[in-house]
């Protein structure tokens, strides 16, 4: 094989090695939304969150009671303080309801959090529907701040009758915004 011939060759396969290459990074880039977009369409490992605007009339389903349990960590690295103001409610399917979580950012600077939600069974992703959840946009805090952050959720009264308990955990991430550690 001439020199030539050899050296287009390796060119060739640089350049398709280089394709690939830019190619994985790409998909790896671009797999984090498409998996979101994928649990948000199935309902799949509890990202299910239907947003609410107005309470449209349901009939509540007075004969169902749901216990629903509410959960939370911190995924901040132990720079904040998060927990619900209750463990547990047993609600009617097709009611409102409003809880809150408290947020205590103990550190000497402003930091901004975001909640991230998860619902379990993930079956039941798809009839948790939230009117106000603090989960749905970036929390600013300022140093030593702390606050109650309301949920304002009902169960639709659809879910399936063999689930009798659902579970709403939120983790906490320091957020992107020049002052807090990368999150979310």
């Amino acid at each position: 094989m001439k020199n030539s011939t050899r050296q287009q060759t390796n060119r060739k396969l640089a350049v398709r090695l280089a394709g690939v290459t830019l190619a994985m990074f790409a998909f790896g880039f671009a797999l984090v939304p498409l998996y979101d977009v994928f649990c948000d369409i199935t309902g799949l490992n509890g990202k299910g969150v239907n947003r609410i605007s107005a309470v449209e009339p349901v009939a509540v389903d007075g004969s169902r009671w749901v216990t629903v349990e509410f959960l939370s960590n911190s995924n901040a690295a132990g720079s904040w303080e998060f927990q619900p103001s209750i463990s547990k409610l047993r609600v009617q399917p097709g009611k409102l309801y409003s809880v809150s979580y408290r947020a205590h950012n103990p550190t000497n600077r402003a930091m901004t959090m975001r909640a991230v939600s998860s619902i379990a069974p993930g079956t039941a992703a798809g009839y948790v529907n939230k009117l106000e959840c603090f989960c749905f946009r970036q929390q600013r805090f300022a140093a030593n701040e702390q606050r109650l952050m309301p949920l304002r959720f009902m169960v639709d009264n659809r879910l399936p009758p063999e689930v009798g308990t659902v579970s709403i955990a939120y983790t906490l991430f320091d957020s992107l915004d020049g002052e807090s550690a990368p999150g979310s």
